[in-house]
């Protein structure tokens, strides 16, 4: 007979409220016999069955909920649940093929991610109850999605919490290393075996496309505009062609009449901070832009977004910045300051500004996490505030700030509060166009709000004095 979980009788009814885990502190007592990892079921202070999940009496959360209706684990089970997973991802995904095919509690397998490359799959196992079925979730996932290699990424200190200790390597297979995948119609390398986390991050996926908007509409302001020329008075090795037969076509012009030779004339200027492999500066070609800036502090990142440029043909557009993101933005707004010092006259001009005091239309800041615990919490908040006012005192007036933040802690509101409080330090009126998560292949559970950890931002960001 399965051993069962007796919960406490003053505990909140967060179970029966969808949450997904069982704290030490809601546990009255283990009925029964049971070795940590194995499967127990759940019940209240009345004997009342609630749900099974897996039992480690060395960590805080003491169950980890699998189904609301007795169960095996067996590998039966993880190939329905693998099935309902890539159900999942091909009604709501356009390409399958490259995406999180297991996203833990929200896919009902605690504990376990699984990144689908192509025919490579990453897994990253997180939970002693994952970990003890190790070799029957293997069997399943060549089952399922019958993948050339799976490749594990388990090399994270979280597991450290359940009392497992880091893993890499090979589980099936041979693993190719290095993988080029599809996203929105780009080509990207990932580095499955030293990438960061599974290698890429999917999470972002539909605000990487949500940025299309922003990308042109920014000729006018260098006093570009069409006009109708004869089609024979353009030159032969022309960008823009008239279309056979026409007599006239519509072509842009500056602002002495002369015909604009660059094709993204009317693209935006873009910096993209924190870029690791450049994935929006690839959308931000992709869709228009005129010239990105694309910076990171890792010269391994930026060497991967070199690649991953040249392999979407965007190398004429882009330029690249190995530096801190901090010291980057302060740098560009002390330049920027001095320039409108000596604008103002009686400055000392003997000294060269260099490349410093730039301005862009659009700023993107994508960092890591800034608060990985709640101790960390007013130091990210901090550090938001910094990132966000440095970067929108270098968006040019009426330009665009996109910003997100994937720190749980670091609540929406907090994070938003950073924000606005940037603003008011940058004397800056931000108006806020689209709020975003992360995408369908990251669902969430409602009411566990360890899941909602991404927030996205697009703010246009005018100056006071100017609105």
């Amino acid at each position: 007979m399965r051993a069962s979980i007796v919960l406490q009788r003053s505990r909140k009814p967060r179970l029966e409220q969808g949450q997904p885990w069982v704290y030490t502190s809601e546990v009255d007592r283990l009925e029964g016999t049971a070795e940590p990892g194995d499967v127990v079921d759940i019940v209240d202070h009345k004997g009342k069955y609630l749900a099974t999940g897996y039992w480690n009496p060395g960590s805080r959360i003491a169950v980890r909920i699998v189904a609301y209706e007795p169960v095996e684990m067996d590998q039966a089970f993880f190939e329905e649940r693998l099935r309902r997973c890539l159900q999942h991802r091909e009604r709501f995904l356009p390409h399958p093929r490259d995406c999180r095919l297991v996203y833990g509690e929200a896919d009902y397998l605690p504990g376990l991610t699984v990144d689908r490359f192509g025919d490579v799959l990453v897994v990253q196992i997180l939970s002693l109850g994952m970990e003890v079925r190790r070799d029957v979730l293997a069997r399943a996932l060549l089952t399922v999605f019958a993948p050339t290699a799976i490749y594990e990424r388990s090399d994270v200190s979280v597991r450290s919490l359940e009392g497992l200790e880091p893993r890499s390597g090979v589980i099936y297979g041979e693993s190719p290393g290095i993988i080029v995948i599809e996203e929105n119609g780009l080509l990207l390398e990932v580095d499955i075996e030293k990438g960061q986390k599974t290698g890429y991050f999917y999470d972002q996926r539909e605000n990487r496309a949500a940025i299309a908007p922003l990308m042109t509409g920014w000729g006018a302001r260098s006093g570009i505009h069409l006009e109708s020329r004869a089609a024979d008075t353009l030159p032969a090795d022309y960008w823009l062609q008239a279309p056979e037969g026409a007599a006239e076509v519509t072509v842009p012009v500056n602002k002495s009449g002369k015909l604009v030779t660059f094709p993204y004339w009317d693209g935006a200027t873009v910096l993209e901070c924190f870029a690791h492999t450049g994935s929006f500066t690839l959308h931000a070609c992709k869709y228009g832009a005129k010239k990105v800036t694309c910076l990171d502090i890792s010269e391994h990142a930026i060497e991967t977004a070199r690649r991953n440029v040249a392999r979407n043909g965007f190398e004429d557009r882009v330029e690249f910045e190995v530096a801190d993101a901090f010291a980057y933005l302060r740098e560009q707004v002390k330049g920027l300051e001095e320039r409108r010092k000596r604008a103002r006259g009686g400055a000392d001009t003997s000294v060269p500004l260099g490349t410093t005091g730039r301005t862009w239309d659009v700023v993107i800041l994508d960092p890591p996490a800034f608060a990985k615990s709640k101790q960390a919490v007013a130091g990210a908040m901090r550090g938001y505030k910094d990132i966000n006012l440095q970067g929108m005192k270098l968006v040019n007036e009426g330009g665009y700030l996109v910003t997100a933040s994937c720190s749980y802690h670091m609540r929406p509101e907090m994070f938003l509060q950073a924000i606005q409080e940037a603003a008011k330090d940058a004397g800056k009126l931000l108006r806020l166009i689209e709020w975003r998560a992360a995408g369908k292949d990251h669902p969430q559970l409602l009411g566990v709000s360890e899941g909602h950890y991404l927030k996205f931002a697009v703010f246009e960001v005018r100056s006071l004095k100017q609105v």
